[in-house]
């Protein structure tokens, strides 16, 4: 904080050279030079009323602290605001600029208002504007994670299968498919379930350049796979796919992506130990326990939802002995901790997990009602 008040004592009441009160205070000449002409010109008397504290000393003398001084002391819109309302039918800056002027009439020109607003707009990122109009287009894509899938219970055999994903480009109303490879048969068979699932056909079919819809990708003349043009001509419309390496131009159908693999991969990942069961049958068992010994934070959610039976037990006490003392465990669960024992249905295991889970813990108990609390019904 800057000496106002003891540099104005020492060059005014002890009428000190600037230097010397430069010294005494441990600060520049030119500091001490600059408060006192500010102090003269802000038509202060010395000695100070006692009403006025430091901090108001400091703004009748240097201002109010945050405020630009210059050209942008006046007030300015919210340029979001303006962008957000000049997409609407019929506005443009002129209207958004007399209801500016209105509310503050010593605010910018329209020239200066308009110059300002073409300047924020020019440090957005450069985004191609586009506009769906209904039952013009459907995207079309598969979402990169696949869901694995036991086909075998009792040899744990897993397959992956793959998600079709197909979603309106005006509506985005959204379908989904699992099927099991992503090949020529199955994506036409996501096409058709698609159009039989919206009840119609679009005007134009948007494709990622995956080599079942596109075999030469290009900018100007894709080639598109010859089967799949049969299809489209079939249904009465044609195909278009996305410029490659242009992820914005299907912007739908990644967005669609996103919420497939958050609201449906998401819910349906397999719970570690149903997943260490179907590791044990394919062989992948060591690889599996290896790789979850070195996660730094493993999150048991909903501990004790259900009793663990021989496999769990055995494999989660591996997993805790590998972990002990090395990484982080964070368990959640509704069940307080006394009920953890009959939970994991064997006295021998329940000690030995326990005492490497709890007995080193920190823990944290939530009282109080649940936040889950039934709808209550309205009267009618």
């Amino acid at each position: 904080m800057r000496q106002v008040r003891e540099i104005l004592r020492l060059s005014l009441d002890a009428r000190l050279s600037t230097r010397s009160a430069a010294e005494l205070v441990g600060t520049s000449a030119t500091t001490v030079r600059d408060t006192v002409k500010r102090f003269r010109q802000s038509g202060l008397s010395w000695p100070l009323p006692a009403e006025i504290s430091d901090t108001d000393l400091e703004e009748r003398l240097y201002g109010v602290c945050g405020i630009k001084t210059g050209r942008r002391r006046l007030s300015e819109p919210d340029w979001s605001v303006v962008a957000r309302e000049l997409k609407r039918k019929h506005v443009t800056l002129q209207v958004l600029w007399e209801e500016y002027n209105t509310e503050h009439p010593d605010g910018y020109r329209y020239s200066r208002f308009c110059d300002l607003f073409r300047r924020w707009e020019g440090r957005l990122p450069l985004v191609m504007r586009q506009s769906h109009a209904g039952g013009e287009r459907l995207f079309l894509d598969y979402a990169g994670d696949t869901v694995p899938v036991v086909i075998n219970r009792r040899t744990g055999e897993v397959r992956g299968a793959h998600i079709f994903v197909a979603v309106m480009g005006g509506s985005s109303l959204s379908f989904a498919l699992a099927t099991w490879t992503e090949q020529f048969a199955d994506w036409i068979e996501g096409n058709n379930a698609a159009l039989a699932f919206f009840g119609g056909v679009p005007q134009l079919l948007v494709p990622d350049n995956a080599k079942v819809a596109v075999i030469k990708a290009c900018h100007f003349d894709p080639q598109i796979n010859r089967s799949y043009t049969d299809m489209a001509r079939h249904y009465g419309t044609a195909v278009l796919p996305a410029r490659p390496r242009k992820p914005r131009d299907k912007a739908k159908v990644e967005a669609c992506v996103g919420i497939v693999e958050r609201w449906l991969l998401g819910r349906l990942r397999n719970r570690i130990i149903d997943e260490l069961t179907v590791a044990k049958g394919d062989g992948r068992i060591a690889a599996r326990m290896k790789s979850l010994a070195k996660v730094e934070l493993l999150i048991l959610d909903d501990w004790g939802l259900q009793p663990l039976d021989g496999n769990a037990r055995h494999h989660l006490l591996e997993i805790l002995e590998d972990r002990y003392g090395q990484r982080s465990t964070l368990v959640t669960s509704q069940l307080p901790v006394a009920r953890w024992h009959q939970t994991i249905n064997d006295p021998t295991y329940a000690d030995a997990i326990l005492d490497r889970l709890v007995h080193n813990a920190h823990r944290l108990e939530l009282e109080g009602e649940s936040m889950r609390r039934p709808a209550t019904p309205t009267a009618a």
